[in-house]
């Protein structure tokens, strides 16, 4: 199909994510979201921001510096993307102030909640802060005043700094006019006023930034402070590690997590009010262009008001908590591994409880038939119950293997704490295969049951990880099928030891059948339409960027294939343009949750098809990692998930539609009542299953 290589066919992705940036920034004026949780929103956009400067500006500038003039199925050059890109950030940022000082300060004004700016300070509230910053901020500070002696000092990657600006001389009769101040990590980002010398009901709170501004003359004794303006600088902070060439992964990454600190910088915010002399001598400072600079109304890092959401805390203000729903099959028998042998168990999170997957490990930790438990972890988290139960289990004397995944981004360091944690109780751990991250979602519980071996498997769609699997949404299966336990068994063998790939009976994987399974699924769809047979495609996913998949859902569409797409994030492909994806809808659904399943339902001639992965349909989870697809083998299940992913198609609140042009159209059906899936599913109500 010659005409799907017109690079207009296709979007760019850091493009296509910064929209996806913004509908969360959308989430911040939404009148209809609890007023602290609307904060919450503009902090995560904030530090959604801050990642991709890190991650994708930072590899495009890479690339333009090394020289690299090629351009992506999208035409774009990264010359000419880290200009469109400066363009669409700047006005996200523009949008983030505009929220902050025009839309959320006022409100959380008006519920009590204050954030009080200096000049607006009582004299109670003075000499309370005076003290404060002379009893536990002032010990902490080191400025450093520019001179041949003391040179512009590096500044850590997103640190909050003053560029100070002095008049008259100091002990040694030096001044340069200007001074550095770093603010220590140590301080909290907010302080809050004691009510006895608070002037209103409420809460009142107080930047750090501003005592430190308010009282920079402390650190200067004997010289005039003559202005003082915050900055802060984002780098690039992709690890490189040569994976041929170290002997010892780990101690390679822990080397090389210094440097995240310190890489190249790819953005200067500034405080508005900055002169351009010193915008000037700062660009220079850091090598910036232009299109680098943003300034801004306001806190140099947004993120810091994610402090006041916690000591705020007040309910009223923030999304009603819900119940967690365990399935009645696991209620009926007297341990986990019956409940599983009798059938497979559908996991739908949070709307059904990840303690589930939790118990299944404690349980096999204490079990005296099992014999070996073996998992991957990509991300899991700080003193995750996980962890302790494979402690227990490898201390009760099981076979533990654990797969650490440790290039999963910016959580390097805690993976490598988390790997010297394990080995330390005999724990095997492994790092799985060079040149590919392990991103699958497995779980084997190797069990004797009359004296033969007897898998139990967890397969999933996200990280074990307890804390986030109460906001994200993600699928997993309980199964004691043989053919996936043997399965799962030969792709920890493939990670753990050497050998030729084995041939998979039930799961699908990358980098070798999952690819070739989704174009042949799909190659079926526009067989069975061009057959006159009943042919849809209903997918979910975080991400879309794989050139062959979206020429392929390309040709379907042609054919007549009706394929509803959901996708959160970054969506490459084009629909809507009449003769080529006009058969092709996308929605991005951005919520309370954070929708985080990937699964992917094919017509197959009314007897519909369902997979569940670890994988998005992206170029590096296809060819790049290793994942697993699985099978969802139950006709309930399968039911269930297809209807559950028409409830978000169905979706009215919180649902976006994906324009031709690139832009997104928040959906709005003022005349039909609303259907929001997440509050739906979270009630335990799907109005397209008991319709």
């Amino acid at each position: 199909m010659s005409e799907v290589e017109n690079p207009e066919l296709y979007f760019n992705r850091e493009l296509s994510l910064l929209e996806f940036h913004d509908r969360v920034l959308s989430q911040a004026f939404d009148e209809s979201v609890p007023l602290l949780e609307r904060l919450r929103f503009l902090c995560i956009s904030s530090t959604n921001l801050d990642e991709f400067f890190e991650v994708r500006v930072g590899g495009l500038k890479e690339r333009y510096e090394a020289g690299v003039n090629t351009a992506g199925p999208d035409g774009l050059t990264p010359h000419t993307a880290l200009e469109r890109i400066a363009v669409r950030a700047h006005e996200i940022v523009d949008r983030q102030y505009q929220c902050l000082n025009e839309v959320l300060l006022p409100e959380l004004l008006e519920r009590g909640v204050h954030i009080i700016k200096r000049g607006d300070w009582s004299k109670e509230q003075f000499a309370w802060l005076k003290e404060y910053f002379n009893s536990e901020v002032l010990p902490l500070l080191s400025p450093i005043g520019l001179d041949p002696a003391h040179p512009f000092p590096r500044i850590l990657n997103k640190s909050l700094n003053f560029i100070v600006q002095l008049s008259g001389k100091d002990a040694f009769g030096r001044n340069s006019g200007l001074a550095i101040v770093q603010c220590p990590r140590a301080l909290p980002d907010v302080v809050a006023i004691p009510s006895e010398i608070s002037n209103r009901d409420g809460h009142q709170f107080v930047f750090m930034s501003s005592i430190i501004h308010q009282f920079m003359d402390e650190l200067f004794f004997g010289m005039k402070v003559d202005s003082c303006y915050q900055f802060r600088v984002t780098r690039n902070s992709d690890l490189f590690v040569d994976e041929e060439e170290t002997g010892d992964l780990r101690r390679a990454i822990e080397g090389e997590l210094v440097y995240r600190q310190y890489g190249d910088e790819v953005r200067l915010e500034l405080a508005q009010n900055c002169p351009d002399e010193m915008v000037e001598f700062l660009s220079n400072k850091f090598e910036v262009t232009e299109q680098d600079l943003y300034r801004v109304d306001g806190p140099v890092n947004l993120n810091r008001l994610t402090q006041v959401i916690d000591l705020v805390n007040d309910e009223s203000m923030l999304y009603p908590p819900f119940s967690l729903n365990v399935p009645k099959q696991l209620k009926r028998y007297r341990n986990i591994f019956q409940a599983i042998s009798k059938q497979d168990i559908l996991l739908h999170h949070p709307y059904d409880s990840f303690k589930v997957v939790v118990e299944l490990i404690r349980q096999a930790a204490k079990d005296s038939d099992v014999v070996a438990i073996k998992q991957t972890l990509y991300r899991t988290g700080p003193d995750s119950v996980i962890v302790d139960a494979l402690v227990a289990a490898a201390k009760a004397g099981k076979e533990v293997t654990v797969v650490i995944e440790l290039r999963a981004r910016f959580d390097e360091e805690a993976n490598v704490a988390l790997a010297e944690k394990l080995q330390e109780v005999g724990i095997h751990v492994v790092y799985g295969v060079v040149g590919y991250k392990t991103h699958a979602k497995m779980l084997l519980v190797a069990r004797r049951e009359k004296n033969k071996l007897k898998h139990y498997v967890h397969l999933g769609t996200g990280n074990y990880h307890p804390k986030t699997a109460k906001i994200y949404t993600d699928y997993g299966l309980l199964t004691a099928n043989r053919a996936m336990g043997e399965d799962v068994y030969r792709v920890f063998l493939q990670l753990t030891s050497l050998g030729k790939v084995s041939k998979l009976e039930a799961l699908y994987q990358s980098p070798f059948t999952l690819h070739k399974s989704m174009m042949n699924l799909i190659d079926r769809e526009i067989h069975n339409a061009k057959a006159g047979k009943p042919a849809f495609i209903l997918a979910k996913m975080n991400s879309l960027y794989e050139k062959a998949l979206v020429d392929k859902l390309y040709e379907a569409s042609q054919a007549g294939v009706q394929i509803d797409l959901i996708v959160r994030g970054v969506c490459q492909i084009r629909p809507g343009i009449e003769g080529l994806s006009d058969n092709i809808r996308v929605r991005s659904i951005v919520g309370r949750l954070l929708e985080h399943t990937r699964a992917f339902c094919f017509g197959n001639d009314n007897s519909p098809e369902v997979i569940c992965a670890s994988a998005d349909w992206m170029t590096r989870n296809m060819f790049d990692r290793v994942e697993t697809g699985f099978p969802i083998l139950l006709k309930k299940h399968r039911d269930r998930i297809i209807n559950e992913l028409r409830l978000y198609m169905a979706d009215n609140v919180n649902a976006y539609t994906l324009n031709s042009d690139g832009t997104y159209s928040k959906v709005s059906e003022p005349d039909l009542d609303p259907i929001c899936a997440q509050e739906l599913l979270l009630e335990g109500n799907n109005p397209i299953v008991n319709s």
